[in-house]
């Protein structure tokens, strides 16, 4: 199965980011703390070059937590200023604005020397489609003005919004890359719903989860479905059909197919990171 989408609106927005990058002081880059890397695109580092970036990965709640630090410290290592977060909660405005405050201190210290007035900091909001990022800017703005939804492509337009005195923000749609060289980052996208579910095939999908979870967190894989441990050394699609029956579904292999993705996408079975720090990040260094 061979994974593509990079609607219109992508495309344009695009063109949209690389004009007005030149109106914001720093870029929030949002990734899925589930796959930190994979959710990257690699076409914003060309895009955004040395314009200063505050990562945030987003839905730790879902996520590995030792993961989570792990990632965290690879991205410090590559001169990001990163912070997780779950842009469910309150907590995460004050942390956001104290560390866009950080990234951008030499730049303050030098307006201050210069006897400029103070402004509030202007941010480019970026990161691929089903991210969380509208979810955040309501939660910055402190209203329900940015359109949200747990599918992708929700967010077509750009909008200018305020988060208190210290941030002006630049909503901007997702975007994903226009071809994924790599169908294991396809997949990886497709699980947690990054691609639009109509352009799936779901049953492939669920079995990529499963053998995942099967590989890396067996006892969530036994207890959500009641398998044993000779269930979890089933082949994928072997796996799915044990599932699907003990899930009472009998041989509606589509039904068990939708069950497990949405049982892996909020969070049924734990919290689980597919990007594994162990693994990826040697692979992404080698490039």
């Amino acid at each position: 199965m061979t994974i593509q989408w990079f609607p219109g609106h992508m495309a344009k927005a695009r063109r949209e980011i690389s004009e007005k990058l030149k109106y914001v002081d720093i870029v929030f880059e949002l990734v899925d703390a589930r796959l930190p890397l994979s959710s990257r695109n690699p076409m914003l580092d060309q895009l955004l070059q040395q314009k200063p970036r505050l990562i945030l990965i987003n839905k730790a709640d879902l996520a590995d937590t030792q993961q989570i630090k792990l990632w965290e410290k690879y991205f410090a290592e590559k001169g990001f200023y990163t912070q997780a977060i779950n842009a469910q909660e309150n907590k995460s405005v004050k942390i956001i604005h104290t560390k866009a405050k950080e990234a951008l201190k030499e730049k303050i210290a030098r307006d201050q020397a210069k006897g400029l007035k103070p402004r509030a900091i202007r941010v480019m909001v970026i990161g691929i489609p089903n991210v969380g990022k509208s979810t955040l800017m309501n939660r910055l703005v402190g209203k329900k003005i940015a359109q949200t939804g747990n599918k992708p492509g929700v967010t077509k337009g750009q909008q200018w919004l305020r988060s208190g005195k210290d941030l002006e923000l630049l909503d901007t749609p997702g975007i994903l890359w226009p071809r994924f060289e790599d169908q294991e980052i396809g997949k990886k996208l497709a699980l947690t719903g990054a691609i639009k579910d109509q352009l799936l095939h779901l049953d492939d999908i669920a079995i990529y989860g499963l053998e995942f979870f099967a590989r890396y967190y067996p006892a969530a894989l036994q207890k959500r479905y009641h398998l044993s441990e000779d269930d979890l050394l089933l082949s994928g699609p072997a796996l799915l059909i044990k599932v699907t029956e003990k899930l009472g579904f009998k041989e509606d292999y589509e039904r068990g197919s939708e069950r497990v993705i949405y049982d892996v996408r909020q969070g049924k079975l734990g919290g689980y990171t597919l990007d594994r720090y162990e693994e990826m990040s040697a692979l992404d260094d080698e490039k």
